[in-house]
């Protein structure tokens, strides 16, 4: 039995349970209390010594940060296209999650811890990062469907939710119908999951 560590307003743990949902997988989910810093106790930290949600655990495999995650699934549960693995391809996925991680985690995210939550930022540099990401990111989108390849992959699971949750950082989305455009088409699919705070787009 699979087994999902995780918190419910997590966008990295959204990440996990939609591609969970999407590879048709049985799994149980853990919550974690992070109020009470359940995330920090000796036992939690058993399985993921940095303290942070999402963590996997796949019988005897423990795996921890959500982009590992999809790796992990896509490479023992997926079809092909989830993670290519001509280089070109690979790369071009890699890159994504790369950005995921780095701009999308310094801009829209910390937009949101910040006006969700309450958490102290440097409000002008994820500005920055957001308005120049977004910009980017329609513009790519306004070429090709996906991402990485002309098929969904991990990179799309990898930036979605953080972008989806945009308007609780006080994004205005409506100005990037490309975005607009990708984010139905994975709302679209099959066995898709919401959570809690997702822009919804109309059909």
């Amino acid at each position: 039995m699979i087994t999902l560590y995780e918190f419910a307003l997590s966008g990295n743990c959204h990440k996990v349970r939609l591609m969970l949902s999407l590879l048709n997988l049985d799994y149980q989910s853990v919550a974690v209390n992070g109020k009470e810093r359940q995330q920090k106790t000796p036992a939690f930290l058993a399985l993921n010594p940095f303290g942070q949600v999402p963590v996997l655990a796949d019988g005897k495999t423990v795996v921890r940060d959500s982009h590992a995650i999809l790796v992990y699934l896509a490479k023992k549960y997926g079809a092909d296209h989830w993670l290519p693995s001509d280089a070109e391809n690979l790369a071009a996925v890699s890159s994504w999650l790369m950005t995921a991680a780095n701009e999308v985690a310094n801009g829209p995210n910390r937009l949101r811890l910040y006006y969700k939550f309450g958490r102290a930022i440097n409000l002008k540099d994820a500005e920055l990062c957001t308005s120049n990401l977004l910009a980017i990111l329609n513009t790519h989108l306004s070429t090709t469907p996906w991402l990485a390849t002309e098929q969904i992959t991990i990179a799309d699971l990898a930036v979605y939710p953080y972008i989806a949750l945009a308007p609780e950082g006080n994004i205005d989305l409506a100005l990037y119908p490309a975005i607009i455009s990708w984010r139905q088409r994975i709302q679209s699919l099959p066995a898709y999951v919401d959570m809690p705070g997702i822009w919804r787009v109309a059909p």
